[in-house]
């Protein structure tokens, strides 16, 4: 069975930070790499199982990163972080409701 695989980069002019979890929150990888989709497309092709999805904040970088993402294969999303927060205080209520 392949893992489902969910990524956070954090992005700078020169290093993105990478996060990489499974779909049960497991860390499965947290490195840098250089700020180039290239690059960071290098890192993840060396974590066995399947991308669900790549997300970033919304930055200087942002149309090239998504853009070289993408056309890697990668389901990147660029993320404003104003909605991300207000994602996670949704999920966060919803999960205390279970």
């Amino acid at each position: 069975m392949t893992r489902v695989l969910y990524v956070g980069l954090d992005v700078s002019l020169e290093m993105t930070s990478i996060c990489v979890v499974d779909a049960e929150g497991g860390m499965i990888l947290e490195t840098k790499a250089v700020s180039d989709p290239a690059d960071i497309g290098e890192v993840l092709a060396g974590i066995d199982g399947t991308f669900e999805r790549v997300g970033f904040e919304a930055g200087p970088l942002s149309q090239w990163l998504y853009n070289g993402l993408t056309s890697a294969g990668l389901p990147a999303v660029c993320i404003e972080a104003r909605h991300a927060k207000a994602a996670m205080v949704a999920r966060a209520q919803a999960r205390r409701c279970e």
